[in-house]
């Protein structure tokens, strides 16, 4: 039987040898064996300034970025669609199960320090990039598209080419409830809080309350 100390101590000895490759997976499977599921992994990305790459998540990027301590959970999907630029996750950051980063037509992403995204996001960098600042908190089922389809008529949609109105910027310390979707060219301020199943398809403010579809602002957190 393992006793806490000698858990302790396997759990070290796997995680700093996990990694992307199939070597460092089952590294990363082994460091589990003793670690409760979920939100309770992201104590292993904290052992070892490489941080913890679930051995269930996929990655398929050339140019993937990682500060220290990065958790990528289950299920997580981090994917270059081959002309897309790089995936930056900077120290800190916590990706949970089941989020896809994208990246595709020379867009990328950028997720600032200990910024947590929580499960079932969708993050595409295609034409223009998403730039996701320090400290910001996302709910679950939000989606960040900075790209759309031309609408030309007499031709189908699939076949027309990509437009994008810009980059989306989301500033350190804004807070996104679930459902949130953010367009092209949008600019969420510092501080924000945008209301749950919002679209967001103008700039908000530093510290403003917005909701609805088009979100709209609400209230100013400094009132």
């Amino acid at each position: 039987m393992f006793n806490i100390k000698a858990k302790a101590r396997w759990t070290k000895f796997w995680v700093r040898r996990g990694g992307i490759n199939l070597a460092g997976r089952l590294s990363s499977w082994l460091a589990t064996w003793f670690t409760p599921p979920y939100k309770a992994r992201t104590k292993l990305a904290r052992i070892t300034s490489k941080g913890y790459i679930s051995p269930w998540a996929t990655v398929h990027h050339a140019d993937l970025r990682l500060g220290k301590n990065t958790f990528i959970g289950d299920r997580v999907t981090i994917y270059d669609n081959n002309d897309g630029s790089y995936v930056d996750l900077k120290d800190r950051v916590e990706l949970y199960s089941d989020i896809i980063i994208e990246t595709c037509n020379g867009g990328s992403v950028q997720i600032g320090e200990a910024t947590h995204i929580q499960p079932r996001c969708n993050i595409v960098g295609c034409k223009s990039s998403v730039i996701i600042g320090k400290r910001v908190e996302i709910a679950s089922n939000c989606a960040f598209y900075p790209y759309n389809h031309a609408t030309k008529a007499g031709q189908k949609i699939r076949e027309q080419p990509l437009i994008s109105g810009g980059d989306i910027i989301i500033g350190d310390d804004a807070w996104l409830g679930f459902g949130v979707i953010v367009l092209d060219g949008v600019r969420i301020g510092k501080g924000a809080v945008i209301g749950a199943g919002s679209v967001v398809t103008k700039d908000i403010p530093d510290n403003a309350i917005a909701m609805g579809s088009p979100a709209r602002v609400v209230k100013m957190r400094t009132e």
